[in-house]
């Protein structure tokens, strides 16, 4: 059973391969029902002072995505920012610049996921108080799509749906890139690394992005 937290000496022998592999190989006992039996209650207690995450996911906001469980990562392993569609805003970017900068994360993990709703609502054009500007965010995805799949462009169209959840983190990725001179940096400088993928509510499993 683990009991046991990131400490800052943990985390400064990470890098962003060993992360993203911990994080894969996490992935991986998830979605074989293996995942590793932790005492919460201990890792409450040693980190009340301090924490030291070793990377920091965007998600959906989807109940069937629970981050930490799908990575089985525990109490003090990752921060997680979390809006329906996974996309970046000004609070988003400035909370992965605190997450990575100052806390020392070493991965930006994009989490797209099949089936998403959000994704599905922007295909559909829906308009709805406060939604209709959110989702002008996955617009982008949705009008790349629409010129790779053929058939109609909305959520009738699985493959339309599945290309938009794709491009929906690649773009995301590139604007985290464009939109954060800090992040762009910390990349170029193999500080860290801007990652993407998906992961599959029928399997459990994540396969991650080139982009």
């Amino acid at each position: 059973m683990r009991t046991t937290i990131i400490t800052k000496e943990n985390q400064n022998i990470l890098t962003p391969t060993s992360v993203l592999a911990d994080l894969l190989e996490g992935n991986k006992r998830f979605a074989e029902a293996k995942n590793e039996p932790v005492d919460y209650l201990a890792q409450v207690k040693q980190t009340v002072g301090a924490q030291f995450p070793k990377a920091v996911i965007l998600s959906c906001i989807d109940s069937r995505v629970p981050v930490e469980l799908i990575f089985d990562q525990s109490i003090g392993d990752i921060f997680v920012a979390r809006v329906a569609g996974n996309f970046e805003n000004i609070d988003i970017l400035g909370s992965m610049e605190y997450s990575c900068k100052v806390a020392g994360s070493k991965i930006v993990l994009v989490l797209g996921h099949e089936s998403c709703g959000a994704v599905k609502a922007a295909c559909d054009g829906v308009e709805l108080g406060n939604i209709t500007a959110m989702l002008s965010k996955i617009s982008p995805a949705v009008k790349l799509a629409a010129t790779q799949v053929g058939g109609e462009v909305n959520s009738s169209n699985k493959a339309m749906v599945a290309k938009t959840v794709e491009n929906n983190v690649l773009l995301t990725m590139d604007r985290i890139r464009e939109k954060s001179p800090i992040l762009k940096e910390m990349e170029e400088k193999s500080e860290i690394k801007i990652v993407g993928g998906i992961y599959y509510l029928s399997t459990g499993k994540f396969e991650i992005l080139q982009g």
